[in-house]
């Protein structure tokens, strides 16, 4: 058995991840749609649930940052202000989606402990399937996103269709990231605790509920180095058209750079571990 397992291993390694998920596309999709629903299974409301939290939660920063302590509005590129609400919802919905695939990803392996013991099923999906499921909340985010640019006066065009794009970045990079996390929280299940810290930081160390442009140059340099501040500055771009990502192409370059070597390290953590996964799980 152990000879069996080895050799379907190697052949695995010679696969690459893209290749593999392609084959496994319709298992993919399947299992995504059965994990974003056992989440809510039982409860009268089921899905809205996801929906709700979010939801409120913007709407208690609105009434806490627009109504009761007057921020009207942001500049964000140059003279151009708009409507706080807009500015703290671009901001808000690439985080949900970045903090809902970054917690649910980093358990994916302890979650699905019976598939990682399983010889024939290839592991290196299950942060895939993990990301797709949060990929559901947040395309309902990114209509509701679009809903309130429409209302104050920001129609859907081509700086919007940016909004796949950074979608897509979010997708690659919290990806990236839960290939270390999935693998190091079997062995180590601290790590989920000093994750949902790092978020509550994150949130705030992100230009989410405030402007770049309002702290001193320097200091925007080191905020930059953050990926997700990549993103949210892209979505703040994208409704409010303000400018195409390739106009800033040392920034992404930076993003996409930041990315392909966490899948590396990822990758070879994820591998470097795999072995030793059904024994702990």
């Amino acid at each position: 058995m152990s000879k069996q397992k080895k050799e379907n291993n190697n052949t695995n390694d010679k696969m690459t991840l893209l290749r593999r998920a392609w084959q496994s596309r319709s298992l993919i999709w399947k299992l995504s749609k059965n994990d974003f629903k056992k989440r809510y299974a039982g409860s009268y409301l089921g899905a809205i649930w996801a929906m709700v939290q979010p939801v409120v939660t913007v709407l208690m920063y609105y009434i806490v940052f627009d109504k009761i302590f007057n921020n009207r509005g942001e500049a964000i590129a140059g003279n151009m202000a708009i409507p706080y609400v807009l500015f703290l919802t671009a901001g808000l919905v690439p985080w949900f989606y970045f903090s809902e695939a970054l917690n649910h990803g980093t358990q994916a392996l302890n979650e699905y402990s019976y598939l990682v013991k399983k010889v024939v099923f290839d592991i290196e999906i299950l942060p895939i399937i993990k990301v797709i499921a949060a990929t559901f909340i947040h395309v309902f985010f990114m209509f509701v996103l679009v809903i309130v640019g429409a209302i104050y006066g920001f129609l859907p065009g081509l700086y919007m269709l940016q909004l796949i794009y950074y979608s897509f970045c979010m997708f690659m990079l919290v990806l990236a990231l839960i290939y270390t996390t999935s693998a190091i929280v079997v062995f180590f299940r601290d790590l989920a605790q000093i994750i949902q810290i790092g978020l509550q930081i994150g949130m705030w160390a992100t230009p989410i509920l405030w402007n770049v442009t309002r702290i001193p140059p320097k200091w925007q340099i080191i905020i930059k180095l953050n990926p997700v501040a990549y993103i949210v500055g892209g979505y703040r771009d994208a409704m409010c058209n303000t400018g195409y990502f390739w106009e800033h192409w040392q920034y992404t370059l930076y993003f996409w750079a930041f990315v392909i070597v966490f899948f590396a390290i990822g990758k070879t953590v994820f591998r470097r571990l795999k072995p030793h996964f059904a024994d702990v799980l």
